[in-house]
């Protein structure tokens, strides 16, 4: 199965409406290239860009939703949109979209660890509270993949993802908008959740500098056992890794730790 990361540049110089069409075109180019598209974490206006948020909010199926569909049709793949502010019953969330090839909302998962310790996103939007996993069925060269949704924060909370585990999940996407003085606890996350899971690991981060708070970027792609198959600089990039769905299986087999769980089961 064929995997492409782009890790876009969020300028504030860039009009939402400008950055919204470009990285449409960014998807469509993908045609051909992937199976699945993964973007990053708030990618409209910035994930710091508190002061945004409530104006830049949208519904689940707004602007970004019909911008997004339109260019998986176009690109005929499977979409993790990355992430919106949704507005929704009066509260903002912090919501991700995914998206099948035909253009139709597979997925949602609202963000359920908001970042900010009592400020910033943590006060300004309601936490989310249900998991989500999505499927991308059969290729002709690959079994169906099944794959947990998890955002940013969300790394740094194991329970999380064994409870995506529990319910299926072979690999992980984490759309991000990950802070550059952190990097290095953004590598490791991304390697210990997919070695304590045997799970596919997709981090997809942003770049560029935005609400004065510089990106990390170096979106991540680990394998089951760990190892890095491809990892972005701190520019815009995109990523296109090849993932071989039945070594999940075959990691889980010929190493099974995940059988051994005595907690939290």
């Amino acid at each position: 199965m064929r995997a492409s990361l782009i890790q876009i540049a969020v300028d504030p110089d860039e009009p939402v409406v400008s950055r919204r069409a470009r990285v449409a075109e960014l998807v469509r180019a993908e045609r051909g290239a992937a199976d699945l598209v993964v973007l990053p974490e708030l990618w409209p206006m910035g994930a710091f860009a508190y002061e945004s948020f409530a104006a830049e909010s949208e519904p689940l199926r707004g602007p970004t939703y019909e911008a997004m569909a339109a260019a998986a049709r176009d690109a005929g793949v499977w979409l993790h949109a990355g992430s919106i502010v949704e507005a929704a019953a009066g509260a903002l969330y912090n919501t991700s979209l995914v998206i099948t090839p035909a253009g139709d909302l597979a997925a949602s998962y609202r963000k359920i660890h908001r970042f900010g310790f009592d400020k910033g996103e943590a006060v300004m939007m309601a936490a989310g509270e249900e998991l989500v996993t999505f499927t991308v069925p059969d290729a002709d060269r690959d079994p169906a993949l099944t794959v947990g949704v998890a955002t940013c924060y969300d790394l740094r909370f194991p329970e999380l993802f064994r409870g995506l585990v529990d319910a299926g999940a072979q690999a992980f996407v984490v759309p991000a908008g990950w802070p550059a003085r952190r990097r290095a606890h953004w590598t490791l996350l991304a390697q210990a959740r997919a070695v304590e899971n045997q799970a596919y690991m997709l981090a997809c981060g942003t770049a560029g500098t935005h609400a004065g708070v510089e990106q990390a970027g170096h979106s991540i792609v680990v394998d089951p056992w760990g190892e890095v198959l491809a990892e972005a600089g701190p520019d815009e990039e995109i990523l296109r890794v090849e993932l071989d769905v039945a070594r999940v299986t075959t990691t889980r087999e010929q190493f099974p730790a995940l059988k051994d769980r005595v907690l939290g089961r």
